[in-house]
């Protein structure tokens, strides 16, 4: 007679619900107190600012860094021209991702460039992304190596920005005269190559006389020897 209790296929007890996935229920539980704990703590410390006319900053947890200047530039148009899908009632408020200019860290929405200029140079971005808000002081160092860095990213976007005819004629004519004066060498090269091989075969006439055989100088007449051919004459007449 089989047994009503069914088995799994690794000899464990098993039944209709083994699928589906458990949660540790007093895990769950400490994770949503002290979420609540801590959104009770910020918007009592919101509260009190409010009250004292102070505007409310994340506090401090001493892993920031100092505040630095960006190295990119802000691009305000890459969503010109596109379609963006948001979620159902995103257009209420600022609060959550919605059309416009979306910052992560903060999760909130701008609707224009203005707004969201300022609010990434806001202390409560700042401090969003883990910065102080404060600069360091640079040394006179620092501030050497930081414009030898922007005198060479200036030339670099000075030659790619090269749009006016005359800005292009002159990249043209400096490029130009680079590569007429390589070919000028490379000419003189080969000038004083065949110079010197052929003051090298005069030095072995010379010094051998004439019936000495330099390397690859009578081929052609080796060549009309071997087919008998002891010479081209003419049937013409005198």
């Amino acid at each position: 007679m089989s047994s009503s209790k069914k088995g799994s296929a690794y000899g464990t007890a098993a039944n209709d619900t083994n699928f589906r996935r458990t949660y540790d229920l007093d895990e769950y539980a400490e994770k949503a107190r002290v979420r609540e704990s801590a959104e009770r703590d910020e918007a009592k410390a919101r509260y009190e600012a409010k009250l004292a006319g102070k505007k409310y900053y994340k506090p401090l947890t001493g892993e920031e860094t100092h505040t630095v200047a960006r190295r990119n530039m802000l691009d305000l148009e890459a969503n010109v021209g596109k379609t963006v899908l948001v979620p159902a009632g995103a257009g209420v408020g600022k609060r959550g991702r919605g059309a416009g200019f979306y910052c992560d860290a903060c999760d909130l929405t701008f609707k224009d460039n203005v707004q969201w200029v300022e609010h990434i140079n806001s202390m409560q971005h700042l401090r969003a992304i883990g910065e102080t808000g404060e600069v360091k002081k640079a040394s006179a160092e620092d501030v050497r190596r930081r414009i030898d860095e922007i005198w060479e990213r200036m030339l670099e976007v000075k030659r790619a920005q090269t749009t006016t005819l005359k800005e292009r004629l002159v990249v043209r004519e400096e490029e130009d005269r680079r590569e007429r004066e390589e070919r000028r060498v490379k000419r003189l090269k080969d000038v004083q190559r065949r110079k010197e091989e052929r003051e090298a075969k005069e030095k072995v006439k010379v010094e051998y006389g004439e019936d000495v055989r330099v390397e690859g100088e009578h081929d052609e007449d080796d060549m009309m020897a071997a087919m008998g051919i002891t010479g081209f004459g003419t049937s013409k007449k005198k």
